[in-house]
């Protein structure tokens, strides 16, 4: 076990700042054709100085006692992480050249030193904030997994080059921590089927001759098809969770001249998506028997809980939805396609035993086939995407949460939907995102950004929470409470530009 002094530093909080949803993440240059390809993702969009400025604040806020500052989940994005080492030491193939390294170890390794290599100054800012006594926790979420890795906490310690004694005050938690004992913080994934990590304890897998972190439907489709189709944002949901008339407008607008196989694209990366979440969901859990209570201690141990809260949280994790392959066609229109290709297989096949005895032309294939169009946008109509539907925890889950954790407050992120409202005996916040997300292509349009939670003391002795945000280099509240219930219980993120 670490220092037992170490880790009583970590159970004691006047001043907690909680952000999650940054999504650090290589930057993409500017394409020399396509200028809005993956414009999110370029320089300009870069967050590091309002970071900085947070920081500061947070200092301020504090009049200069120590803060706790609470990094909760998908602090950093592996799976947009596209960039290649130009001579690397292990094989990369022909989809990871595409698509992007796969999560093992080495290799995760190459994708965090990339985006801090890029992200220099938020580096440097959360290294001056450390230096100043205070401390951090990095919370996993789903789209960070690959923290896991030892080998990559590592690297993240010597990017910040911290003395031996300040190093004790970074903290990597499996996914939630207690802070204060009256703050259960956690990202939020576990409840959201498409995105939940299968087994935070034992998250990885072995393939033939390598391991790698489990990782969900949610993030391979990030991977696997937005990482390929430069035009949609996959920062806001909105953006690539769309009707049919919406996508054939948004092709005919945005993509025809940049991809117009686009379909192909779509296709092959989709057929991936749904072949290795299925087949990942079978692969058995590395896990060791005689280790196993070590390990639900420690998680314990680094999170201020006991091993029991442990298993009984792990109790309220949702089942994955790789676990129901029909339900990950249907998403990514696969049920779709495969019907379209279904029925002119039959027709065609018809049409070959009709042929041979009328001999007919083969423009009359196309008759049975138009006839079938109808039923298929009815069909098409008729299936939508559930993903929101899920994304938002219950609300008996999060007050499950509590009554196990016997906090009266929790803390999460992931929605990216800033959120405070008091039900029944547990206060509930989301910390919204800092994440690039437009809601246009052109990126001109951002959302709410740039904020965060703020838990401080009151003047009865109990700690007070509120939301804040980051705006013009200036921190404003983004709920008027009163009595710490909040009048405005959430806010859609397009609102908080023009709060």
């Amino acid at each position: 076990m670490p220092d037992e002094n170490a880790n009583n530093a970590f159970k004691s909080a006047n001043y907690t700042a909680i952000v999650s949803d940054l999504h650090l993440c290589d930057e993409e240059p500017t394409h020399p054709k396509f200028d809005l390809w993956k414009k999110y993702k370029t320089r300009q969009f870069f967050f590091d100085e309002e970071f900085a400025l947070f920081l500061e604040k947070t200092q301020e806020m504090s009049e200069g006692s120590p803060v706790e500052l609470v990094l909760n989940g998908d602090i950093f994005d592996f799976d947009s992480c596209t960039s290649i080492p130009v001579q690397p030491p292990y094989y990369i193939s022909w989809l990871e050249r595409h698509r992007g390294l796969h999560p093992q170890e080495e290799k995760s390794c190459y994708k965090i030193k990339k985006i801090l290599s890029d992200h220099g100054k938020w580096v440097s800012a959360l290294r001056e904030f450390l230096l100043k006594g205070n401390r951090a926790i990095f919370i996993i979420g789903n789209h960070d997994l690959e923290l896991h890795f030892k080998r990559v906490q590592e690297e993240i310690l010597r990017a910040l080059d911290l003395p031996d004694e300040k190093k004790q005050h970074v903290r990597f938690n499996e996914w939630f921590y207690i802070s204060n004992g009256d703050t259960m913080i956690e990202h939020g994934n576990q409840y959201d089927p498409y995105c939940m990590a299968q087994d935070p304890i034992n998250p990885y897998i072995q393939r033939f001759n390598r391991i790698e972190v489990r990782v969900p439907f949610g993030n391979l489709a990030t991977k696997y098809l937005i990482n390929g189709m430069g035009f949609f944002n996959p920062h806001l949901d909105a953006n690539y969770i769309m009707t049919p008339k919406e996508y054939v407008l948004f092709f005919f607008k945005y993509i025809s001249r940049a991809q117009p196989f686009l379909l192909f694209t779509w296709l092959w990366g989709s057929i991936v998506t749904l072949v290795q979440s299925f087949l990942d969901r079978l692969r058995p859990t590395m896990t060791d028997p005689l280790s196993i209570e070590d390990r639900v201690e420690k998680i314990a141990y680094r999170s201020n809980a006991t091993p029991r809260m442990v298993r009984e949280l792990k109790e309220l994790f949702v089942a994955p939805a790789a676990s129901y392959p029909s339900l990950i066609m249907k998403e990514l229109w696969l049920d779709r396609a495969f019907l379209i290709l279904a029925v002119l297989v039959v027709l065609y096949v018809l049409f070959l035993q009709a042929d041979n005895i009328f001999n007919l032309s083969i423009w009359w294939l196309f008759i049975p086939f138009f006839l079938f169009i109808p039923f298929f946008l009815f069909y098409s109509r008729s299936v939508r995407s559930v993903v929101h539907e899920f994304k938002e925890p219950r609300e008996d889950i999060l007050n499950l949460t509590g009554m196990i954790t016997k906090v009266s407050r929790v803390v999460y992120g992931h929605t990216h939907i800033v959120r405070h409202e008091v039900i029944g005996a547990i206060e509930h916040l989301n910390s919204g995102t800092w994440s690039p997300a437009f809601l246009d292509v052109e990126c001109e349009r951002p959302i709410g950004q740039k904020t965060f939670v703020w838990i401080s003391p009151g003047e009865d002795g109990v700690r007070v929470s509120k939301v804040y945000q980051i705006r013009n280099g200036k921190v404003s509240e983004v709920f008027a409470t009163s009595g710490g219930r909040a009048d405005r219980q959430k806010q859609d993120p397009s609102e908080l530009d023009e709060a």
